[in-house]
């Protein structure tokens, strides 16, 4: 089980970079397409853009959306591995009506998302 503290953890870390590294490590972790469709945006180049640091900024919405992100998938491949967070973020899951969290984070249920992240993490059942 990881420690009690692993969710302050990860969103101090997540909140502390700033927004072209984070969205250069959610890239390199779940590719430009994933980010895309998590942040809502049609065009999958944008995730490039943001992540330059002279490029474009994503809308605060998008924003949101990106951290939200980032923080669930440090949290699940700190504990898991970066194999098992791509997949999490993905697959079908039970906790979120058997919808990907991608596509729950794109619809901004953020709460329910990170819920289900922890509780993964965490091994415990609803």
């Amino acid at each position: 089980m990881p420690p009690v503290d692993l969710d302050i953890d990860v969103h101090e870390q997540t909140t502390r970079l700033d927004l072209p590294e984070l969205v250069r490590q959610l890239i390199a972790h779940l590719g430009p397409t994933l980010v895309a469709t998590l942040a809502d945006v049609r065009d999958r180049k944008l995730p490039y853009k943001w992540a330059n640091p002279e490029g474009a900024t994503p809308r605060p919405e998008s924003q949101q959306k990106l951290l939200a992100a980032h923080r669930i998938w440090a949290m699940i491949s700190g504990a898991e591995g970066d194999n098992v967070a791509r997949a999490w973020f993905i697959g079908a899951n039970p906790r979120l009506g058997e919808e990907a969290p991608v596509i729950r984070l794109r619809e901004g249920q953020i709460k329910a998302v990170l819920q289900a992240a922890k509780a993964f993490v965490e091994g415990v059942d609803d």
